[in-house]
């Protein structure tokens, strides 16, 4: 059965971000031999006083390049998708939230 609102509309994942790198850039090679490079971005709540802070994920070559350049503090955008990672841990399966950066640069 189709859903009205699903023909009105179209789904999107996008998110922008700007911020601060608030931890440096880590590398890492997982069991499927692909590379990511994470690093998190501490952001400012625009509706009430505090911030937030967001784990970035860098796939390309290229992107993963160009965060593991980047400083503790430093003033970047990213712009991305949000995504749930999923592993075990012994028993358990865990998982996060991460933002699939798919753009990248300073401000």
């Amino acid at each position: 059965m189709s859903n009205d609102k699903e023909e009105e509309f179209e789904y999107a994942n996008e998110v922008t971000l700007i911020g601060r790198a608030s931890t440096p850039a880590l590398e890492k090679e997982l069991p499927s031999g692909d590379k990511v490079v994470e690093v998190r971005i501490v952001v400012a709540r625009d509706d009430r006083d505090g911030y937030d802070t967001f784990d970035l994920a860098f796939w390309s070559a290229s992107l993963r390049k160009r965060a593991l350049t980047l400083a503790d503090d430093e003033w970047i955008e990213v712009s991305g998708a949000l995504r749930r990672r999923f592993w075990r841990t012994g028993n358990t399966i865990a998982s996060r939230w991460q933002v699939e950066g798919r753009e990248l640069r300073r401000v």
